[in-house]
């Protein structure tokens, strides 16, 4: 195997890592965020709601199960750097057709390896969310530092249209007497492929469509996708989602999609400190009072005290590590949200019956038409 070129993780704050290069030879700019789920990196590094994001791995080795083009949540990858302890440049799947430096070549990914993952993870949990800088090509320390300072903040950027489809696609049965309108932030293909394997017809639209041309569809329901960036600097979607809650129509919102219906009714969104990412969050259904194991990958979250004020809004899940709201409901039409990733297989589908919900109130809303 051929050495591993030297590297350099650079902080906002000035903190310095020094390990091996994997991945492209360049450099790569974004906010630092840590995930500590045991598997499943490959379905990470293509959600859409990592774009613009340098990505920690806390577990230790990372790349030992190589690559699988079937499981992926999007076209390429989406995370902006990589930062491992351990990267296996050999894998031992028999399902896997290539290995992870390779993948990470192939889509222009910059990673940094063989650095103290605990120490940095550490670092990052007692002093927040901030920028960072990957350089494989520059070893300039004072230079790196000057760059990293130039990275816009995570706070007030919209990113979703960096990701989100330009043109609208179905997927499901053509046939289906249940049609959703997904309206698209990032969506993840799970999310779609949730809705089609109970038998929806969805139609995946762009976030700048207009509404006449989402009811042009007939939809029985809207569905809010995921997605990177801070949803309060998308007002235009904000708006959108206002009108589409007062049609009347169910609608279900995962991560993005929850914060801007949050912001749609009046609520406020917040920065958190560290977010959470990861697949063993635990989430109270308040409803229910039965817990869930979830899947996680956010850092903003709706304000508690500005859901005191709004009689119009219900939370339905509490984050029990940190009692965050991590669901919504409105008390007065079938909309409802949640802070988490039911689509994914945490649990392994302990929040799998939110689809469910979901189908149950578009037949409501439609054995009332």
């Amino acid at each position: 195997m051929e050495e591993r070129k030297p590297a350099l993780l650079v902080l906002e704050d000035g903190t310095v890592f020094y390990g091996k290069a994997t991945g492209k030879i360049g450099t790569t700019t974004g906010e630092i965020a840590f995930n500590t789920g045991m598997t499943g990196y490959q379905e990470v590094f293509t959600d859409p709601s990592y774009y613009g994001q340098i990505l920690v791995m806390t577990t230790s080795h990372i790349g030992n199960y190589g690559v699988n083009p079937e499981e992926v949540e999007s076209e390429t990858v989406k995370i902006a750097g990589l930062v491992t302890k351990k990267f296996a440049e050999n894998f031992s799947r028999s399902s896997a057709v290539s290995n992870l430096n390779d993948y990470l070549v192939d889509n222009d990914k910059v990673g940094i390896t063989d650095i103290d993952t605990r120490s940095l993870v550490r670092h990052i949990r007692h002093k927040g969310a901030m920028n960072a800088i990957i350089s494989s090509e520059i070893l300039d320390e004072k230079a790196l530092q000057k760059q990293v300072k130039e990275v816009p903040s995570m706070d007030g950027l919209e990113l979703s249209s960096k990701v989100a489809t330009k043109t609208a696609y179905e997927m499901g049965d053509p046939n289906s007497s249940l049609r959703v309108a997904l309206l698209d932030f990032g969506v993840k293909k799970n999310i779609v492929r949730c809705l089609a394997d109970r038998g929806c017809l969805v139609k995946v639209f762009p976030m700048n469509t207009t509404l006449e041309e989402l009811k042009a569809f007939n939809p029985d329901g809207y569905m809010l996708s995921n997605g990177p960036g801070d949803p309060s600097a998308m007002p235009n979607e904000i708006a959108l989602v206002k009108e589409l809650v007062e049609v009347g129509t169910p609608v279900f919102g995962i991560c993005l999609g929850h914060q801007i219906l949050g912001l749609s009714q009046g609520l406020k969104t917040e920065k958190m400190f560290n977010g959470h990412r990861g697949i063993n969050h635990p989430v109270m259904n308040l409803i229910t009072g039965k817990g869930e194991i979830t899947s996680q990958n956010h850092g903003f979250v709706i304000a508690k005290d500005s859901v005191a004020s709004n009689p119009r809004i219900k939370v339905t899940h509490e984050h029990l590590n940190d009692q965050t709201i991590a669901g919504i409901m409105l008390t007065d039409k079938p909309v409802f949200s949640v802070q988490y990733h039911p689509e994914a297989s945490a649990g392994p589908h302990d929040s799998r019956y939110l689809f469910d919900q979901f189908i149950e109130n578009m037949k409501n809303a439609a054995a009332k038409k």
